[in-house]
């Protein structure tokens, strides 16, 4: 998978669309990333000894990968990552727009 967790992506279809936000989780086996702030659910929880107030509270749902892209803050742009072996063997994730280099 070319997303991992912390990256910046902007969702590009759906509802959601054109929301950014940062990337909390990824399911690799279900292809389903959860972005901050996007696809909120409401999650009905039962009060428990660890949790004291039962209620309604939301968070997150889960999104398909094919509805995100990398967003490249230097260009202000979403790019495509492509994977860049260096001389060293090292395998380097980039983007595709302007060839700079994630932080993993």
């Amino acid at each position: 998978m070319h997303i991992h967790k912390g990256d910046t992506v902007v969702v590009i279809a759906g509802p959601y669309k054109g929301r950014r936000g940062r990337v909390l989780r990824v399911l690799p086996k279900d292809n389903r990333v959860v972005v901050e702030g996007v696809n909120m659910i409401k999650k009905h929880s039962r009060a428990t000894q660890r949790a004291s107030r039962g209620g309604i509270v939301e968070r997150e749902g889960t999104i398909h990968l094919s509805n995100v892209m990398p967003w490249c803050a230097a260009v202000n742009k979403a790019s495509k990552i492509v994977i860049k072996r260096l001389e060293d063997g090292t395998r380097v994730r980039m983007y595709k727009i302007n060839g700079e280099t994630l932080n993993d």
